[in-house]
């Protein structure tokens, strides 16, 4: 299976309402409903109005804030459409203004909350992949130290889930989001062909079988230790749009609570691709909403996002103003 090439583009998928508003919405109950079509576990359900990020409901952006920590400098898979930068303009994930040390992390999230006051997530989702290296866990240590009330939130492909999920919970880690695109490994080694597996470079299938039970074994183990854990899963037309409901319903069965599914941005190896449509999309939520219940609304955040979602915007006032060593590079 390769990528495919496309000689245009369709029209985007852009802000994706959940009940039919702009952008075309699911026109689906099983995803809209309530945000959640009766699906929503307990855990879900006692996130909601805390954590605008597993929370199903729209209305949820507009009443909890979060904070993004940049501090994880180094990714272990590469992905196709998957374009690390550091700058202040692209609004996409894996962008961020700079790296923090965990020192300065807690810092900021200091100065977030006089910001602030209605963020009640800390989360770290990159730039690289937040279990590759130990700079996320020291974070989360810091800051389960001073303020033990605010939600710890985790982000990673699920490399190293399995053997790092204890370590997770230890620093206080409530919330997980892993990145499955693919439980089928011709279709994962498309798009993510190339893995860093304890110091050893896998490629194609073998990467993939390596990457996908990695996933599940410990979207599982982080489910025994408490967390509760949602999928991200990349909608990439002619490459996974055919897959989706086989990948929620995998995972589901793994214990995830929730899936997001993620409109291509069409970028790196992948820019020649379309970014779905809505119809697409809206497939892709019915066929996902089967199996577990279905977040539509997200904003496809920086790794240094901060404020309420789509209300206030304060990274610019937390980034944009010099740190000690802000040359500091986590080598």
């Amino acid at each position: 299976m390769t990528v495919p090439a496309y000689p245009s583009r369709q029209p985007a998928a852009g802000g994706v309402s959940s009940c039919g508003g702009a952008g075309g919405g699911c026109g689906d109950r099983t995803a809209c409903d309530g945000g959640d079509g009766g699906r929503a576990t307990a855990p879900v359900v006692a996130l909601r109005g805390r954590h605008p990020c597993f929370d199903p409901a729209p209305q949820a952006h507009a009443r909890a804030g979060r904070l993004h920590l940049p501090v994880s400098p180094a990714c272990n898979i590469t992905c196709q459409f998957c374009a690390r930068d550091f700058n202040a303009s692209d609004r996409r994930p894996g962008v961020a203004r700079r790296l923090l040390k965990p020192e300065q992390a807690l810092d900021v999230v200091r100065r977030a909350l006089r910001l602030c006051p209605e963020i009640s997530v800390v989360g770290i989702a990159g730039p690289g992949d937040t279990l590759a290296t130990n700079h996320a866990i020291d974070t989360f240590a810091l800051i389960h130290a001073d303020f033990p009330t605010l939600i710890n939130c985790l982000s990673t492909n699920g490399l190293r889930l399995p053997d790092r999920a204890k370590e997770l919970a230890a620093v206080g880690v409530q919330t997980l989001t892993v990145t499955v695109n693919a439980v089928a490994p011709e279709i994962q080694a498309v798009i993510s062909p190339v893995i860093a597996d304890r110091g050893k470079r896998l490629e194609g299938i073998e990467a993939a079988r390596v990457l996908i039970a990695n996933q599940l074994e410990g979207i599982a183990k982080a489910v025994a230790l408490g967390m509760v854990v949602k999928v991200n899963c990349v909608l990439i037309p002619g490459v996974n749009d055919d897959h989706i409901g086989a990948v929620a319903q995998k995972v589901a069965a793994a214990g995830a609570s929730l899936f997001n599914i993620i409109a291509l941005i069409p970028t790196h190896n992948l820019a020649h691709l379309p970014a779905p449509s809505p119809a697409l999309l809206a497939r892709a939520q019915r066929e996902a909403g089967r199996h577990i219940s279905v977040f539509t609304h997200c904003q496809r955040c920086r790794a240094d996002a901060a404020g309420v979602p789509g209300v206030s915007d304060i990274a610019d006032l937390l980034y944009d103003r010099r740190l000690d060593a802000t040359t500091f590079s986590h080598g």
